[in-house]
């Protein structure tokens, strides 16, 4: 860390005792490097056309964990920024993130809370709770809200494969959604977040049930970018041409995965061939 006199050697600040929090580190010793520092002058709100925002995601639970997804397009008002854009990162073994809103503000905070979960479990010498992990990202997007207020909001969506399941039992697959100001709440079944998250949530509302295989549930999650995609034009659908298809991951007691491009390049292939015959997409079982 810079500003250290004895060249080759860490600061003092890396040897005084004080919290596991890597994010509460940065605030006290360089404030500067935290994506939050970098607020606007007051009174100044920033065009929604200036800076990349990116939709749709979406989670929802099946029978070996949670399945976690997005769209790959960013928007600049009514340009598309950017076609192939990562919206879905691990943030360790058991636990993903995705995100909708100010991309460049978002990729930072995301990548800040990678490094949180691993300062974490070096300093304790154990894994955060998941409910511990979904309290820490809150507590990071209230630290923007500044920013937040002055257009540039970041909303992310959660999901991890809980292994300290009560009792003892078998772990499961859990979901956390976020407000702008940092409210946190556990999500049942499926959420999705972003500008298309009413439309992916009335497809998920349509195509959910319990006890999903993963192969159903990746379907699920595609039907649903699909619908998003038909009707907001922030979020985009599988671009077969240009095989640009959705981020699609699992998180199980194994860990994280993402589905290799050639199975998600599959599944929209099929999907887009079945709306040919049924444009609005499968109907719900009675």
């Amino acid at each position: 860390m810079p500003g250290n006199d004895t060249a080759g050697l860490p600061s003092e600040a890396f040897f005084t005792p004080g919290t596991s929090s890597f994010t509460e580190f940065l605030a006290a010793h360089r404030p500067g490097l935290l994506p939050t520092a970098r607020s606007l002058p007051d009174g100044v709100r920033m065009p929604p056309d200036r800076f990349p925002h990116g939709t749709t995601v979406l989670a929802l639970t099946y029978r070996d964990g949670v399945l976690i997804a997005g769209d790959r397009r960013a928007t600049m008002g009514n340009l598309i920024a950017q076609r192939d854009l990562e919206k879905v990162h691990p943030a360790d073994d058991h636990t993903a993130v995705a995100f909708a809103g100010t991309v460049g503000l978002a990729v930072d905070m995301v990548r800040l809370y990678q490094v949180e979960l691993t300062h974490f479990e070096k300093v304790e010498g154990t894994p955060m709770t998941l409910a511990g992990k979904a309290t820490r990202l809150a507590a990071m997007i209230r630290q923007n809200l500044a920013q937040a207020m002055q257009g540039l909001a970041v909303v992310p969506l959660l999901a991890g494969y809980d292994l300290s399941a009560p009792g003892g039992g078998r772990g499961r697959g859990r979901i956390f959604g976020f407000d702008a100001a940092g409210g946190l709440y556990e999500k049942q079944d499926f959420y999705a977040e972003g500008s298309g998250s009413p439309y992916a949530r009335g497809a998920l509302k349509k195509l959910y049930r319990p006890g999903l295989t993963r192969r159903e549930a990746a379907l699920a999650a595609l039907q649903a970018l699909y619908d998003a995609a038909d009707d907001d034009s922030a979020t985009g659908g599988p671009d077969l041409n240009r095989r640009i298809f959705p981020v699609v991951c699992v998180i199980t007691a194994d860990g994280f995965e993402r589905l290799p491009e050639p199975e998600t390049g599959e599944l929209s292939r099929e999907m887009v061939e079945a709306r040919t015959t049924r444009p609005d997409g499968p109907h719900a079982l009675l």
